[in-house]
């Protein structure tokens, strides 16, 4: 699934092209990309109709375009959910869910089209809500709100607003394997299994170390690990392994010419030369060097 850079290469897309257009069309193509609308397509075309988008906001992997009555348009993209933006109207793509057309100020058309052909992914339009710290609610917007469905999302790795000694202390308690507390998308949001394997291969943790054995040292520099690990693959737009992971122009990202651990399992250890090794951890597929990652000694 699409992690921090991938979502965040996307809300870059369309801040840079929609942001204070005018919405004029919605089309419904699939009823079940609108599955969370209490009343349905209708219901969801009847609210974004005349609409004015007013900014594109990320927090970890989650989405929204708040508009100009108090509301927002969330997406999340699933397992294979796109965004498209056209300055036309071209034939629908095999498997668009919903078209928006919309007008910019200067009286330009654009199209928005959502894709997503394995259909995890959904649209709606929904309240936004006080964020529970006063904060900014995400990258793109300084107003301090959030989608209702987001409201319980942590920060992710790159907000300015995460507290470094909160997210620490949260890391350190109980026993979950720390792989498990990186994807708790209510601690930080925006970690996947990509970038968890990534990080903790940065910073030498083993990805079954209980996170209550967890040094504050080591600890520090999984967190630092993970934000430059966030930086460099949204630097390189992301991680594209198939044609189902594009920016807003149907561009891939390159970042898994960088990978050093996830998807290596059997392969030479970048650092050390030894074998990766490859696991099933908490339900998902994970790699490790064994000889850089090793767990306490203690266990």
């Amino acid at each position: 699934m699409p992690e921090l850079p991938e979502v965040e290469s996307v809300r870059r897309g369309l801040a840079a092209t929609l942001v204070g257009t005018r919405i004029t069309g919605v089309e419904v193509l699939r009823d079940s990309s609108v599955r969370r609308q209490a009343g349905g397509a209708a219901e969801f075309a009847a609210l974004l109709a005349g609409a004015r988008l007013t900014a594109a906001v990320r927090r970890g992997k989650f989405l929204w375009l708040p508009l100009d009555g108090g509301l927002a348009l969330s997406a999340h993209l699933g397992m294979s959910g796109q965004f498209r933006v056209h300055s036309d109207l071209p034939r629908a793509h095999a498997h668009c869910r919903a078209r928006l057309t919309l007008e910019t100020a200067q009286g330009e058309a654009r199209t928005l089209d959502f894709i997503d052909q394995r259909t995890f992914g959904y649209l709606d339009v929904e309240p936004l809500v006080p964020t529970a710290d006063g904060g900014p609610g995400g990258e793109g917007s300084e107003l301090a709100a959030v989608p209702a469905s987001v409201a319980h999302i942590g920060r992710d790795a790159l907000d300015p607003s995460l507290s470094r000694q909160r997210t620490l202390a949260a890391w350190r308690r109980g026993v979950r394997g720390i792989k498990q507390v990186l994807l708790d998308q209510t601690l930080v949001s925006g970690i996947g299994n990509i970038y968890a394997d990534e990080a903790l291969w940065r910073a030498r943790v083993h990805p079954a170390t209980p996170a209550s054995a967890l040094s504050g040292r080591a600890a520090g520099a999984l967190l630092d690990a993970t934000q430059a690990v966030m930086r460099d693959a949204l630097a390189a737009g992301g991680t594209s392994f198939d044609a189902l992971y594009v920016n807003v122009n149907g561009e891939s990202g390159y970042f898994d010419r960088s990978l050093h651990a996830y998807g290596r399992g059997g392969e030479p250890c970048n650092r050390c030369g030894r074998p990766l090794s490859r696991a099933v951890m908490g339900g998902r597929s994970t790699h490790w060097c064994p000889r850089c990652q090793q767990l306490p000694r203690a266990l």
